[in-house]
């Protein structure tokens, strides 16, 4: 009679220990959107007609391929819109503006490292002024952000060292997205008023 309750009071111990609570350990998530930090890249370009903005001749196979990568995105085939713009760069490769626009790609599809580096890369190749100078480091400042959100957060039980290395983690990127900022706002140059 014992060995009839022995096996399903083990199963209940077993189920027991089965269901115990993981520890728990919080996951960061980035609140911005992609979407979002490529509206913020295309904002800081700002809307004043009066600024130098230096566009260079296009070949007209990248247009057409400007324009794929374009309708790609509209229909959310970010796939295709890759393609598209890689195939831009390997036409135009020193191109500031496609490297800026696969940079934003980038940033939709989640790719943060190849955003900085497109968008860095095309610092380096154009203009150190101007509405696409800071479209560059507003990219940089994104993908710094992003960095910034995603930090591990502290666990539930953690000792003051990890609360110390926390802080610093977090110290040295609200450093980074400062820096970005500041290169951001330093390609603005004062408008000179035309009689």
């Amino acid at each position: 009679m014992m060995m009839k309750y022995a096996v399903p009071l083990f199963l209940v111990v077993l189920a027991g220990c089965a269901s115990a609570p993981a520890p728990e350990t919080a996951v960061a998530n980035d609140p911005v959107t992609p979407e979002q930090r490529v509206a913020a890249v295309r904002a800081a370009a700002g809307a004043d007609d009066r600024e130098l903005a230096v566009q260079p001749l296009r070949d007209p196979e990248v247009d057409d391929l400007r324009e794929d990568a374009q309708r790609a995105i509209t229909a959310r085939n970010l796939a295709a819109a890759a393609t598209a713009l890689d195939r831009a760069v390997a036409i135009v490769p020193e191109d500031p503006a496609i490297l800026q626009e696969r940079a934003e790609l980038a940033l939709l599809q989640g790719d943060y490292a190849r955003a900085d580096t497109l968008a860095q890369r095309a610092f380096e190749l154009g203009s150190r002024v101007g509405p696409l100078c800071r479209q560059h480091w507003e990219t940089v400042r994104q993908v710094r952000q992003h960095q910034r959100a995603v930090l591990p957060p502290l666990p539930v039980r953690h000792t003051p060292e990890d609360a110390a290395q926390s802080a610093a983690r977090a110290a040295t990127q609200d450093a980074s997205v400062g820096d970005a900022e500041r290169q951001r706002d330093a390609c603005t140059v004062p408008v000179i008023e035309r009689m």
